[in-house]
């Protein structure tokens, strides 16, 4: 790792390391094409404090900084990137009710989203709009002491294990422009109505759930609008969206550190014409990009949890970390399968279900478009011409 750590990072980077290597790797791809939900996985990190990192320690949690954060998800993504996605979304709810919620939101969720006893989801987008968040139709409407909520949501991670989803809805449809009629619920998962209704079929990204989520008439309680204040949510989900691609493009970097670390391995092992293949400049050429790239992704992705972790605005930060990330992972696990040659399309070896993983990194959380239009209207605005 490039990085410059301090010893507690060095310490808790370390400590995961040696849970990935040991409890992850083995098993993770056996799980991945038998797409079953790594609940041993996911039980041992609730004892071990892994659902807590992001959450300060006065409600029980680690009090990790971003920085650590994408740290500690890059080393997760490296052994299995499903795992990063099911603690992806709890860390985003944390964030938002740590951030934009009510004294009495954080004293209720956070001491048991700290342990694992409650578990975040997180869900904007809805069958008919994917990147137009503002085309939502999920209502809410106000009935005395509930919100009565309607509507179908997409691509919800952790859709069916979440208890505490944050679900973007309108509660003015009217408002103009549409994203001051939307506000976030902390919508939970004991109240009638609410459920999984299907899982989605997915190319990669085996074992941890997407699902479409269906509210029916679903009665919430007032004291889940989070914040107290209707009509803050788009801005509040935004703010989230940069913590995710902060974990998004660890990912990423994650990803391709294992497919590096593949290749490289294999290269020296398997022989051609009479050496092994890694002596012939054509793979030469392929690792050293590979590795190259790897560090500049890991450096972007640093700065922007940096940039996070100091308060400032960081859309333009996350957005470049998360378009050079993901595509750099895209890149390396496409050329780490081919310097395993046939190998690396066969079903025995991880780079197939690296390079399976790797394109829901380039769409997830916003696709590279849109992260390169995100990073241009930034940039304009930090560069416009004074009059």
């Amino acid at each position: 790792m490039a990085l410059d750590m301090t010893t507690e990072q060095r310490e808790i980077v370390g400590m995961v390391r040696d849970f990935v290597e040991r409890e992850i790797i083995p098993v993770a791809h056996q799980l991945d094409h038998d797409d079953t939900y790594p609940a041993d996985i996911v039980a041992h990190m609730k004892e071990l404090g892994f659902f807590g990192f992001a959450i300060a320690e006065e409600y029980g949690g680690s009090g990790l900084d971003y920085e650590t954060y994408a740290m500690v998800c890059e080393e997760i993504a490296r052994g299995w990137m499903s795992i990063t996605g099911i603690i992806n979304t709890h860390f985003i709810v944390s964030f938002l009710i740590e951030k934009y919620g009510t004294d009495e939101q954080k004293q209720r969720f956070l001491p048991k989203m700290a342990t694992g006893e409650q578990h975040g989801g997180f869900s904007m987008s809805e069958p008919n709009c994917g990147s137009d968040v503002q085309a939502i139709q999920t209502r809410a409407i106000r009935d005395d002491g509930e919100y009565v909520i309607n509507g179908t949501k997409m691509w919800a991670t952790n859709g069916e294990h979440a208890t505490v989803v944050a679900t973007l809805v309108k509660t003015d449809p009217e408002a103009t422009p549409p994203h001051r009629g939307m506000s976030c619920i902390l919508a939970e998962k004991q109240y009638a109505g609410f459920s999984a209704s299907r899982h989605i079929e997915k190319l990669g990204y085996k074992g941890v759930e997407t699902t479409e989520l269906v509210f029916d008439n679903n009665r919430q309680p007032a004291a889940n609008l989070l914040g107290g204040v209707e009509g803050q949510g788009f801005k509040q989900m935004m703010a989230a969206i940069e913590v995710g691609r902060v974990n998004v493009a660890a990912r990423g970097v994650g990803v391709a550190q294992r497919a590096f670390e593949l290749a490289i391995e294999y290269a020296q092992q398997r022989h051609a014409f009479g050496v092994p293949i890694a002596q012939h400049e054509a793979i030469q050429f392929k690792l050293a990009d590979m590795a190259t790239k790897i560090e500049a992704a890991r450096l972007l992705t640093n700065y922007a949890a940096r940039k996070k972790d100091a308060g400032d605005r960081a859309d333009v930060e996350a957005g470049m970390a998360k378009l050079f990330a993901t595509e750099t992972c895209m890149e390396v696990v496409t050329d780490a399968m081919r310097v395993h040659g046939g190998y690396g399309f066969s079903k025995e070896y991880v780079i197939e279900q690296l390079y399976r993983d790797a394109p829901l990194l380039i769409i997830g959380e916003g696709t590279s478009e849109i992260q390169r239009l995100i990073i241009a209207k930034g940039l304009l605005e930090r560069h416009r011409l004074k009059s």
